[in-house]
């Protein structure tokens, strides 16, 4: 026997069924990237082997916010957009500090 018209317009409406906009950004891509790792030294042997790792986010501010945290702890750090995002960004160890602090134009 198939269900009352009442009630398969509830059923359509719960939240199993309904695309709530609270997971939209998580379908969206990662535009952004910010590559980073420690100083690297020349007099240190280790230091010339250090790892660099690259973290992506969905957005310019959520990458800005990190970057200012690696630049905190005196890591280099670059950043700039993921392929094919338009128009192609890219900042690089020198200029970062002024693209993440709001305070200093960025």
């Amino acid at each position: 026997m198939p269900l009352p018209l009442k009630t398969l317009r509830f059923v359509a409406r719960s939240e199993t069924f309904i695309r709530r906009r609270r997971y939209e950004a998580m379908t969206q891509p990662d535009i952004w990237y910010v590559a980073f790792g420690p100083e690297a030294a020349t007099t240190d042997d280790r230091a010339k082997t250090a790892v660099r790792s690259t973290r992506t986010f969905k957005s310019e501010v959520d990458a800005k916010l990190f970057a200012m945290q690696i630049l905190a702890k005196g890591w280099s750090a670059s950043t700039g957009t993921l392929n094919p995002y338009q128009p192609k960004q890219i900042v690089g160890a020198s200029q970062i500090e002024r693209w993440a602090d709001p305070g200093l134009g960025g």
